[in-house]
């Protein structure tokens, strides 16, 4: 992030912080808040951060309430698979109540805990015994951000708005199903809150209550409206923001191999295709109300839907081009065998221009095939800065083989991930046509690249 992009989102910040407190009634300084922006905004602007970034939280924020825009600004301090841990300035909000041992994180033992009166809320907010295993896939960050907006407003806060800010910042906690006995998200948060307002005594009614639960679950929708997004590939260059915050090697663009890329689509193709709409977005008492509801589901469904099939296809054409790469070496570079980014290398000596055009074409089935293919052909909206946006090699694939020979072939090729058949297995069991032509183009990219090194040594 350039200097003055940081300087605009940290002024937005501390206008936000001085509007939210000010409507609660707190304690407005802005030296304070100058100090919390500037934590704020360094935590979302680290150099792993593409869609967690400072404009993700002001979108979250948009719309709401005094609560809800301070849950927002604070929601994604803590990521730790991004940032590669925390920051000083984080750990030292945290240290008192966190210890690390080893790889993990955990919550202090109750005998080692400071006796914090914030500290022992969020425990209950999130149902977080001492001495808890704090897990990345089970509301880590959320508890951790939770625990740094409280410490740092409770200054210039009450306790009541810091509980239900907390509540907001722990309903953020992603794709949860319903509980055994079929409580969702929402329902084990109202017992938590009763619980909590019993505690302290907030003399919370019933109405309150709801409210305070009601406002959580409409932050959290907010959080993951991208996959509510009325246009796929929209929702397809969020994804592609979201692969490097988790896959550091990507960004090394000259250098991420073939298999390193492949585990990061396959990451993202095995969340989406077990991901199911009623895990992403939720409903307290018709909040939303039902068409509403029943829109963001449908959306979420299409969305997935392409989402599935567009991943599956980009990691079947992968598969390929991992299997052949294994014939030079186990860690080949990806821009080895595909040529360089165009905005990286040579445009000539980039496989896909030595693809063969496919004689008859497959022609897709019904309207979800349609877009998939127009998505792999003309591409996503967005470049981005470790891939195209078009997919050459996956179109190529199903143009020659269609969808469902293709989803066929991905069993043959998760196999292959598995290492319960050989790359030249899985090649067999391959269309030879197909085989033969990337072969081809990955020759020709080496032939330029050959007849390059030449010239230049004569």
């Amino acid at each position: 992030m350039s200097d003055q992009s940081f300087d605009a989102s940290y002024a937005r910040c501390v206008q936000q912080l001085n509007w939210a407190v000010q409507r609660l009634d707190g304690v407005v300084n802005q030296s304070h808040s100058e100090n919390t922006a500037e934590l704020i905004i360094q935590s979302m602007t680290g150099a792993w951060r593409f869609f967690h970034t400072p404009e993700h939280i002001f979108e979250v924020g948009r719309g709401g309430d005094a609560i809800e825009v301070l849950a927002a600004l604070f929601h994604d301090a803590v990521h730790i698979q991004a940032d590669n841990g925390v920051s000083v300035n984080i750990g030292m909000l945290i240290a008192p109540f966190i210890r690390e041992t080893g790889k993990a994180l955990k919550i202090l033992p109750s005998e080692q805990a400071q006796s914090d009166p914030v500290f022992e809320m969020l425990c209950l907010m999130f149902d977080f015994p001492p001495g808890q295993k704090l897990l990345p896939t089970k509301g880590q960050n959320e508890f951790l951000s939770a625990l740094v907006a409280a410490k740092s407003m409770e200054r210039v806060l009450d306790l009541q708005s810091i509980t239900q800010m907390s509540a907001c910042i722990e309903a953020t906690i992603p794709f949860r199903k319903a509980s055994a006995d079929g409580l969702n998200p929402s329902d084990l948060l109202r017992q938590r809150m009763c619980r909590i307002n019993e505690r302290f005594g907030f003399g919370w009614d019933v109405p309150q209550l709801d409210a305070a639960v009601a406002r959580a679950v409409r932050l959290s929708n907010r959080d993951v409206e991208n996959f509510s997004h009325p246009a796929s590939a929209e929702f397809l260059n969020n994804t592609w923001n979201l692969m490097p915050e988790t896959n550091h090697e990507l960004l090394g663009s000259y250098s991420y191999t073939v298999s390193g890329y492949r585990k990061s689509l396959q990451k993202m193709e095995s969340f989406m295709r077990e991901l199911t709409p009623a895990a992403v977005f939720h409903q307290y008492q018709q909040d939303p109300p039902d068409p509403a509801f029943a829109e963001l589901l449908e959306r979420t469904r299409k969305n997935l839907a392409i989402g599935g099939l567009y991943l599956g296809s980009k990691l079947l054409s992968i598969a390929i081009i991992e299997a052949v790469s294994l014939r030079l070496g186990s860690e080949i570079p990806l821009a080895t065998m595909m040529g360089e980014l165009p905005q990286r290398g040579t445009i000539d000596a980039q496989l896909e221009n030595f693809l063969p055009t496919v004689a008859c074409p497959f022609q897709p089935q019904g309207a979800l095939e349609e877009e998939v293919l127009a998505l792999l052909e003309i591409g996503r909206t967005l470049e981005s800065d470790y891939d195209v946006k078009h997919s050459p090699v996956a179109s190529f694939v199903i143009r020659f083989i269609g969808f469902e020979q293709s989803r066929q072939l991905l069993k043959q090729a998760r196999a292959f991930f598995d290492q319960k058949v050989s790359g030249e297995q899985f090649l067999q069991a391959c269309n030879p046509e197909i085989v033969e032509a990337i072969v081809n183009a990955a020759r020709q990219v080496f032939e330029i690249r050959r007849e390059v090194i030449c010239k230049r040594l004569d």
